[in-house]
């Protein structure tokens, strides 16, 4: 089996203010193997983006802290590298598609130059080398008439074609990791199901690995090999997307699945998750962080914080149910101690 080509240990990206410190990521670790999807999957403020933001260096800081944990890419530690050594990783070596394009792509250049500015500055090619892979990306990423395209503004492109284009950017290096930030967000349906064949395409000819970052279960089913399941910026349960999808081990993960309507079963109403999230910046969570919304919380789910436990397959998942059933805890993906420099 190949070497991951990233591996998060035991991360953890908290903000800190006058008033209070919010565990945006409180301990996530995870292996990605070339060329597979990794999804990241989880309700809204679970701590998905901070946690693609904490591997690219890009979280504001102050504000944002990284307190612990490994981001070993390669084997190195991006945590570690000096400023000039990351931003040569950065868009290169591991590339970014950000959740909203029109916010990401700049209103005052043309596509072309802002595809062809990371050839550039990371292949040390010529302008006109650049702008001559500009136009060969476009038309993989299937933008009509690419030569032509290649002079417009990003206003003067569709949503979907907007999406197509920050594509093309972040493949523009053939990264070894694309991270995919919810990548079809905003794009109804016939579009998001471009997008998403277009990436599993560009995958199979550039042998990226892909961490698609996403609320989206019916995207997990589509794209993901194995699946990291956050609550309260925890991972909470990891496993091989098909055993998730046919027995989920954590009670969070059951209330995920169980509110998605399906064709192969007549549901009479859809099942929602009851309560609210904890809120991240009240301090310590006393036990399971999953408690107070979990249907089968015990006594001991409230006050003592669940371990991961090892389970069949690889997965992984913090229940005490997991302990009962006769799960051993897991040193796979030991906590890193220490604050990351």
């Amino acid at each position: 089996m190949e070497p991951p080509v990233l591996s998060v240990r035991g991360l953890r990206a908290h903000f800190v203010t006058r008033e209070r410190t919010v565990k945006a990521v409180d301990g996530i670790s995870y292996d990605l193997a070339p060329g597979r999807t990794l999804a990241i999957v989880g309700e809204s403020g679970s701590g998905k983006s901070v946690h693609a933001l904490s591997i690219l260096g890009l979280l504001p800081t102050p504000p944002a802290k990284i307190v612990a944990g490994e981001i070993l890419f390669q084997g190195r530690d991006l945590l570690k590298m000096p400023p000039s050594e990351l931003r040569a990783v950065r868009g290169n070596r591991v590339a970014m598609i950000f959740q909203e394009p029109m916010t990401s792509l700049n209103p005052v250049l043309r596509v072309g130059e802002q595809i062809a500015e990371a050839v550039v500055l990371h292949q040390k090619k010529s302008q006109a080398e650049a702008r001559a892979k500009a136009i060969e990306l476009l038309r993989k990423v299937g933008i009509p008439h690419p030569d032509k395209r290649v002079d417009d503004y990003p206003h003067q492109f569709s949503g979907g074609m907007r999406q197509r284009a920050m594509i093309a950017i972040a493949l523009s290096c053939e990264p070894d990791v694309l991270i995919a930030d919810e990548p079809t967000t905003a794009l109804d349906v016939t579009i998001q199901a471009q997008i998403l064949e277009l990436m599993k395409t560009l995958q199979k000819e550039f042998k990226t690995a892909i961490i698609l970052i996403t609320h989206n279960i019916g995207v997990v089913a589509e794209m993901a090999d194995d699946v990291v399941v956050m609550y309260a910026g925890r991972a909470v349960e990891t496993a091989p997307v098909g055993e998730l999808f046919r027995n989920p081990r954590h009670p969070y993960t059951r209330g995920l699945l169980a509110s998605v309507p399906s064709i192969y079963e007549r549901k009479e109403r859809l099942e929602a998750i009851g309560g609210q999230p904890p809120d991240l910046g009240a301090g310590d969570i006393p036990g399971c962080p999953f408690a107070a919304r979990c249907p089968v919380a015990e006594a001991r789910c409230k006050t003592d914080d669940p371990p991961q436990f090892s389970l069949p397959g690889g997965r992984m998942t913090a229940c005490w149910k997991a302990e009962a059933e006769g799960a051993e805890r897991t040193h796979r993906f030991a906590p890193v101690k220490g604050a990351a420099s």
